[in-house]
């Protein structure tokens, strides 16, 4: 039998009511994991390396052996040889080398005029040691083994999570191992291999079939298909041609080609991808702050328990000092709620690697519980629900003359439409225009050989005395209602034809917003384009609700109104749709859209798939799930282990010493930590 427990039987243990009041707070845990959170590690004198948590884990159990066989074993075989100096001797280091760890914390945090989860490990471990030293010097038992056997087990805890842990936040950054080691590039007309730290922007670099692309570029000449499911999760491959943007560390398969490099090093998108995944595995969720608000007055509370454990025993129900120690170290011990802390970020960590594999950045905790809320999902039109590469179907009236004013004056503009009908004018020989001027939402105007052109809504051509006649109203209206964007064009106040721009939807478009919708989402889409345009491409992709001809700057403002009723998400892509991304309860920026539009989202979709939308929601609140389950079990956890610490079942036959209570609080830890890994065997694609 174990010496441990057989000073154990006393009086009636119905009599003892611990965890009952006590526990109408329950245990969370302080800022952090357990009792590695505050811990900093400095270099020793001499600028030595200080031992890894391994290797402190190794030496206290290696020296914590021979403590066990004396535990066990000693009433078979006999002692150890030096008895109790020889027990002293071995869980001295054990006590300098691995306990170390949570003096030093319990120390920091002391002075600061906290407690932290350190606090009660070392509360526990110093109590048993020293007790144990008086007890030598009286000739009554000891508990040396204790002690060591307590630091061995918390560090092994200590030990699997850092190693599980690991596996879940290293997934991501690896992928910079991936990046290609050289690239051809053309150097004074020559073909040079260099290392790919040495590319710089605007090189022109050679990729042959089966090599990695070593940075961010646009393709010159030639075309493949590119591997690109490393970085963006897409399986399959995707062709791209002369103008098509590559990503550094996706893999040419068969073709040939020739790209210029626009980004390298930190600024390209693999990197950026590391560190907005690094930065959001590190961030907290809101309901993270509430078990570091609790954890504040937790371990005080923990520490009252056990001196009322050790009160009850020792002064109430006649237990030796030693055991009513024991079972007050246990209380300590069991209740280092380390599940509680690992449930948050390890959940987060891992949702949000399995995210950024399959495309979807999430930016912080703090987006996970924002996700739950949301009920409407408002879209942008072009860029997102659309290509958002639109181009001329039809020109009705002057095709020549409409199309060279009209894209002599689009040559000035940037809006998106501008470029369709430069595209379509290219054998057109353009002319000079002075006196630009851009109008808000209705079109543009400038000086050309003296007199003044337009193009634009109906309103902005009459608001200009140009005449336009009830037959090509009724044209423009029915171009309209077929998803076109129509424009007029005036010159010296005279109508010269319309422009019809179509900006086809996406493939997965009208699949993602049905999923959706069946996921219980409201759509909304929300344009500057006219209504009839936004209402028929509305219709072809299944969006439920239209809020069109929107100004730029209106977007957040129209956001603030439809949050007035709910929390919205607003999905968007352009430079126009950062304010919108801002001011969304949640915005979701696709991967393919502007820097600004990006910077301003909470959640980034490295593909140009709306379907991640709902992927992204779905992950989002599986892993909200997650972190609820795991803090719901390590409640359950710290509540029923601390009574059983304490003895309150004693009479039953269940007891729990404070080696044990060591093994269960640190396999509770890894525990929480493999549930977590559990998220990576979802399928993001089927979320």
């Amino acid at each position: 039998m174990n010496k441990h427990l057989k000073h154990t039987t006393v009086a009636n243990s119905a009599s003892v009511n611990l965890g009952s009041k006590e526990h109408q707070e329950q245990p969370e845990v302080n800022n952090g994991t357990c009792a590695s959170s505050s811990r900093v590690v400095k270099p020793t004198k001499g600028g030595r390396k200080p031992l890894s948590l391994f290797n402190k884990w190794l030496i206290s159990a290696i020296l914590t052996v021979p403590l066990l066989y004396d535990m066990i074993f000693t009433g078979i075989f006999g002692a150890l040889p030096g008895g109790n100096i020889t027990l002293l001797i071995l869980t001295t280091p054990v006590m300098i080398i691995g306990g170390s760890t949570f003096i030093e914390g319990a120390w920091a945090a002391l002075k600061n005029h906290k407690a932290n989860m350190d606090t009660l490990v070392a509360f526990g471990t110093l109590t048993t040691f020293f007790y144990s030293i008086y007890a030598m010097f009286i000739g009554a038992e000891v508990y040396f083994e204790i002690a060591a056997l307590l630091i061995v087990f918390i560090l092994l805890g200590q030990v699997l999570e850092e190693l599980t842990k690991g596996r879940a936040s290293q997934a991501v950054g690896k992928l910079l191992e991936l990046q290609a080691k050289d690239a051809l590039v053309i150097r004074n007309g020559k073909e040079v291999r260099i290392p790919s730290t040495d590319l710089r922007v605007g090189d022109v670099i050679i990729v042959k079939p089966g090599e990695k692309i070593p940075t961010d570029g646009k393709v010159l000449e030639g075309e493949s298909y590119v591997d690109e499911s490393l970085v963006t999760g897409e399986s399959k491959p995707v062709l791209k041609k002369s103008a098509s943007a590559v990503i550094g560390a996706s893999i040419n398969t068969t073709g040939s080609f020739r790209f210029t490099a626009t980004k390298i090093g930190s600024d390209t998108l693999l990197a950026q991808i590391v560190e907005l995944v690094r930065q959001a595995q590190n961030s907290k969720a809101p309901i993270q702050k509430l078990v570091d608000r609790v954890s504040n007055f937790f371990v005080p509370t923990v520490l009252i328990i056990s001196i009322i454990t050790f009160d009850i025993w020792f002064l109430l129900l006649g237990a030796s000092f030693a055991v009513a120690l024991l079972f007050a170290v246990a209380v300590v011990v069991i209740a280092c709620p380390c599940a509680l802390g690992l449930a948050t970020p390890t959940a987060l960590m891992v949702g949000v690697g399995l995210g950024a594999k399959n495309g979807i950045l999430i930016k912080s905790g703090e987006v996970l519980e924002k996700g739950r809320a949301i009920k409407t999902i408002v879209f942008d039109k072009t860029g997102t629900i659309t290509e958002g590469h639109p181009k001329v179907t039809d020109v009705i009236g002057d095709k020549s003359k409409a199309l060279q004013i009209a894209a002599s004056l689009e040559k000035k503009s940037e809006h998106p439409l501008a470029i369709a009908v430069l595209d379509a004018s290219v054998k057109i020989k353009l002319k000079e225009v002075n006196n630009f001027v851009a109008h808000e939402g209705k079109g543009i105007s400038g000086n050309i050989d003296g007199k003044k052109g337009f193009v634009g809504t109906i309103g902005l051509l009459e608001d200009n005395s140009v005449s336009i006649s009830n037959q090509v109203k009724t044209q423009w209206h029915q171009m309209q209602a077929e998803a076109k964007t129509v424009v007029g064009v005036a010159y010296d106040k005279k109508f010269l034809g319309l422009v019809g721009i179509q900006d086809a939807p996406k493939a997965t478009s009208k699949q993602a917003i049905s999923t959706l919708k069946e996921h219980g989402y409201n759509t909304i889409m929300l344009t500057g384009d006219n209504l009839a345009t936004a209402e028929a491409i509305a219709k072809e992709v299944g969006i439920d609700r239209v809020v069109a001809e929107v100004l730029p700057h209106d977007k957040a403002t129209k956001i603030k109104e439809l949050q007035e009723e709910h929390p919205v998400g607003f999905v968007g892509d352009g430079i126009n749709d950062a304010p919108a991304l801002a001011s969304a309860h949640l915005g979701i920026a696709m991967g393919s859209g502007t820097d600004v539009a990006i910077e301003s989202g909470d959640i980034v979709l490295v593909k140009d798939d709306l379907g991640d939308v709902a992927r992204a929601l779905g992950l989002s609140k599986k892993t909200f799930n997650r972190i609820r389950i795991n803090l719901f079990w390590a409640f359950i956890y710290n509540f029923s282990g601390i009574p059983i610490a304490a003895g309150l079942f004693s009479s039953f036959g269940l007891i729990l010493n404070p080696a044990l209570a060591g093994l269960a609080m640190a396999f509770s830890s890894v525990s929480v930590v493999l549930s977590s890994l559990l998220l990576n065997k979802t399928n993001v694609r089927d979320v």
